[in-house]
């Protein structure tokens, strides 16, 4: 018996939805391409074949450390698991050609290629904006801080962080980014977006107003 056809036994009960996401025939279709059975890739990549069936029929939702993992075991990006356009794989941004974008007090400057499963940015944030915004979101982040001192809450916890300390959390811990001076704070940060890079950052401002995960 072929090894694409899934075992009935390991079928979920619900019927599977009408209109299948876009990820699951990208993960059948990569996983051909790699020349991998169902088992073979489920077991590179810490599943059972019956869970790696529904995921390739539509029937479960990958997580992000899932979408990770298989990118890994077939040899692409998060972003070729999406279906996306393909980029440059070893892109190089060069200063000059990056122009700053602004939203709410802050303002960002592109540190990193896009259509990729992270988001890198350089970051400059005054003081007294968005302090009193709480985030919550999947994925996670690090960041590092350059110029100035970064007050940082983690849940319950809150940091002061000068240049050349850095932070690295998963993003469904509440957290809060402000600056802790006057003079505000500048940081390097990297984001992992399980969403299409084309997506509003969860730090833009969008045409409401409001900060995608915002807590409120």
């Amino acid at each position: 018996m072929s090894s694409d056809h899934q075992d009935p036994a390991a079928a979920p009960e619900a019927a599977p939805p009408a209109e299948l996401p876009a990820v699951a025939p990208q993960l059948r279709d990569l996983r051909r391409r790699a020349g991998l059975t169902l088992e073979a890739a489920a077991r590179a990549a810490g599943l059972s074949p019956a869970h790696l069936s529904r995921l390739e029929t539509g029937n479960r939702q990958p997580s992000l450390p899932m979408l990770l993992t298989l990118a890994r075991v077939y040899g692409t990006t998060v972003s070729g698991l999406l279906g996306e356009t393909p980029v440059d794989q070893h892109a190089v941004t060069r200063a000059p050609a990056v122009e700053p974008t602004r939203a709410g007090g802050w303002t960002y400057w592109q540190a990193g290629a896009t259509g990729r499963g992270m988001q890198a940015l350089r970051v400059r944030v005054p003081y007294g904006t968005q302090g009193d915004l709480v985030r919550v979101h999947p994925g996670e982040e690090w960041l590092y801080v350059l110029h100035g001192r970064l007050r940082l809450r983690l849940g319950e916890d809150v940091h002061t962080l000068p240049p050349g300390d850095s932070a690295h959390f998963d993003s469904l811990t509440p957290h809060r980014i402000a600056a802790a001076d006057h003079d505000g704070v500048e940081l390097l940060f990297v984001h992992t977006l399980l969403q299409s890079p084309a997506a509003v950052l969860c730090l833009g401002a969008t045409a409401t107003g409001h900060y995608p995960g915002d807590i409120r």
